[in-house]
């Protein structure tokens, strides 16, 4: 590890950051998508030609090498969740390992969920599309988040097959408190929690056992702050569960207990192999172990960038703050605390998607969700291009009919 760089020279312009990305030319750009995809570093790119030179020499027998770069991965998503020797299964999305997940709980005996209303899509559609379908999907209300992990808990009854809850809502960056008190509850009434951390790693310091979080299965992934790309989604289970899965891939028999294929029951390998899929693409997991070498090269630990995350969406506030626009149009929730908010600063605008739209062809790229617009920065952009990202907000934003 070479150390972080200081902090005054990620600052500067440019960015001490900014040389490791010429390929997406983040010196040059307004990239404020932080909070939906950062750039790769250049590293990335050897890791996909790492994975052709592997398939090209290998052939069929690359599988070996390419599961050394996915125990990588998984090593490296452990030591973000402070749980070595955790249970990691790895997918393309989270929604793929999610699917797995729900179709091994007992729904039959137990027909209801607990979530919130504040989830990604990733689990409002599929709870919508099981609600449908038969499946008692309780909505707890995702705000005041202060008392978001009591009131659901307090949901909570004998038909409860599990929780599912974000650990950072993606429309409002806002990180939801006593998480830790959840599990707890949730252990105790012997009903499975799910944490959605996409929108925390990366970003916050996440250590399941600084949070209470050891109980709770985890899920997430690298599209957003890790810079890994896509496919690089994992889902960390608590040690001793083993589960079957309905929707398995065959990739689960590997590891099987029995070794006997043949047998008229399937067979599921322990803990979280369980929930393998079958042939995928590895270029993911060559891509990501380079990045992951990035980081720890370059010093980012979650601490650091936790840091650089508050400088940057601070400056934001403060320079959107400095605009004096009219509520109408944008405002800001000034009574949020700054140690409240996690990777990105979200504005509340009636016409967001239009802001949004009319700042990308001005070379500002950002992104609304309804109402949030959400400016992501990220830790290879200086000051003075988020200064100038925000005084182009506010000449759009004056220029709104």
């Amino acid at each position: 590890m070479t150390g972080a760089p200081a902090r005054a020279d990620l600052r500067h312009s440019p960015n001490a950051l900014a040389a490791h990305y010429r390929h997406f030319r983040v010196g040059e750009r307004l990239l404020l998508s932080g909070h939906s995809h950062q750039a790769w570093p250049d590293v990335a790119r050897l890791g996909v030609l790492d994975a052709f030179d592997d398939a090209a020499r290998a052939v069929d027998e690359k599988w070996e090498l390419a599961e050394a770069r996915a125990e990588r991965v998984r090593e490296d998503f452990r030591a973000l969740l402070g749980d070595p020797g955790g249970e990691i299964a790895l997918g393309a999305s989270t929604h793929e390992l999610v699917v797995r997940w729900l179709s091994a709980l007992p729904l039959a005996a137990k027909p209801r969920l607990v979530t919130t209303d504040g989830e990604f899509h990733t689990l409002r559609r599929q709870l919508a599309r099981l609600a449908e379908a038969g499946i008692a999907v309780e909505r707890v209300a995702a705000h005041p988040v202060e008392s978001l992990a009591e009131r659901l808990a307090a949901a909570i009854d004998d038909r409860t097959a599990a929780v599912l809850v974000s650990a950072v809502f993606f429309a409002t960056a806002r990180i939801v408190p006593r998480l830790g008190e959840l599990a707890a509850e949730c252990w105790r009434r012997e009903t499975p929690l799910l944490v959605d951390a996409y929108h925390a790693l990366g970003v916050l310091p996440f250590s399941l056992p600084a949070l209470g979080l050891e109980s709770a299965l985890v899920t997430g992934g690298g599209y957003k702050y890790l810079q890994l790309g896509e496919g690089n989604a994992f889902l960390r289970l608590p040690k001793g569960l083993d589960l079957r899965p309905v929707v398995t891939g065959w990739f689960a028999e590997f590891w099987t207990k029995s070794g006997d294929q043949s047998r008229d029951r399937v067979d599921y390998a322990p803990g979280a192999a369980a929930l393998a899929g079958a042939t995928y693409d590895p270029t993911s997991h060559y891509r990501a172990a380079r990045v992951f070498d990035y980081f720890a090269e370059q010093g980012l630990t979650p601490q650091f960038l936790r840091e650089i995350s508050q400088h940057q969406v601070g400056l934001l506030a403060r320079a959107f703050d400095a605009l004096h626009l009219p509520e109408t149009i944008i405002r800001r929730e000034r009574s949020t605390p700054l140690e409240a908010i996690a990777g990105f600063l979200a504005l509340d605008a009636p016409a967001a998607p239009v802001i949004a739209e009319k700042l990308l062809v001005k070379g500002v790229l950002c992104d609304a969700r309804g109402r949030s617009l959400r400016l992501g920065p990220a830790p290879y952009l200086s000051d003075a291009q988020i200064e100038r990202a925000v005084e182009v907000l506010g000449e759009t934003a004056r220029a709104l009919p």
